[in-house]
């Protein structure tokens, strides 16, 4: 059989001769049993319009996704801003230097890095600039706080009623609102109080209550009570004796129809409040009523 009678088939395009010839090979009967098998098969339905859609979100699907950049600049921003703010406060922290606070009831001993020793009283506040010390030695105080200094450059305690500039000693300061007290007890310092120095040598005092100054005595080559766990005045304003009994005891103290101007003299216990209570009470002829945290003054003569 020639190899083009099937191509002329199957496109209807043999002669009578070419078909007759074509017919009596062995070919033909194969071709036929094809063909009729295939007329039998139908063809699926098929939508165009449907496939299309199909197809197009088969290709939306696997395109590659592409993420904006801008958020992420955003969070660099952000992350940017928190590492100079870390840094910043590191910077303004260490700048700060040493800070150390005493509770109601509760005293620190601290060591300087020139082995100066201090002892800080209850409810009281120091700060310094331990990095510069050896260039500076300055300490700023809130509260009350016993000083061993070691000799050397000048040393300075600074509070918002007044200075006191040494070079090598031993004394208290006491710095409160309206209260300003400061205790040589070995050596010589200067006190600075409203632009005036005073020199103050061992065994006296400088005093100044709500403005008004006053010397007294302080006990040479010794220290102040409170480093004994007692609190003691000498002609002092009750006020300012309560507020001392309320921080060393931690708490609340209320008062009734007293005069907290009248003075006191004499001393209470910093860990025995009863005692304290007492020592307190009987000279300032005072009623008490102690409940839990919290203690009334009131007077003798109240119901």
């Amino acid at each position: 059989m020639q190899e083009n009678h099937l191509a002329k088939w199957l496109n209807n395009e043999l002669s009578e001769e070419e078909l007759i010839v074509f017919r009596q090979s062995e070919e033909y009967k194969s071709y036929q049993k094809i063909v009729a098998a295939t007329d039998n098969l139908k063809s699926p339905d098929f939508n165009v319009d449907k496939a299309l859609l199909d197809f197009q979100s088969r290709t939306k699907a696997t395109e590659p996704k592409v993420i904006a950049m801008r958020p992420y600049k955003k969070f660099f921003k952000v992350a940017a801003a928190i590492a100079l703010l870390l840094a910043a406060s590191y910077f303004y922290v260490n700048t700060l230097g040493q800070n150390i606070t005493t509770q109601f009831a509760e005293n620190k001993e601290i060591t300087l890095p020139d082995n100066s020793e201090i002892v800080l009283n209850a409810d009281s506040n120091i700060s310094y600039d331990e990095k510069n010390w050896n260039q500076k030695r300055n300490i700023n105080l809130d509260g009350e706080a016993f000083f061993k200094v070691a000799k050397g450059e000048k040393f300075t305690v600074a509070t918002d009623n007044g200075s006191v500039t040494v070079l090598g000693t031993q004394f208290n300061v006491e710095n409160r609102a309206g209260y300003f007290e400061v205790s040589c007890y070995e050596g010589l310092v200067s006190v600075i109080y409203d632009g005036k120095e005073t020199k103050l040598p061992a065994g006296n005092s400088f005093l100044a209550i709500n403005g008004k100054i006053t010397n007294l005595d302080a006990i040479k080559n010794g220290h102040p009570s409170w480093i004994d766990k007692e609190s003691t005045f000498k002609s002092i304003p009750l006020k300012y004796v309560l507020d001392e009994f309320e921080r060393q005891h931690n708490i609340t103290v209320k008062t009734q129809d007293i005069n907290l101007d009248q003075l006191f003299t004499g001393t209470f216990s910093n860990t025995d409040i009863n005692l304290a209570l007492q020592s307190i009470s009987v000279p300032s002829q005072l009623k008490i009523k102690l409940e839990g945290t919290k203690v009334l003054f009131y007077a003798e003569n109240m119901p």
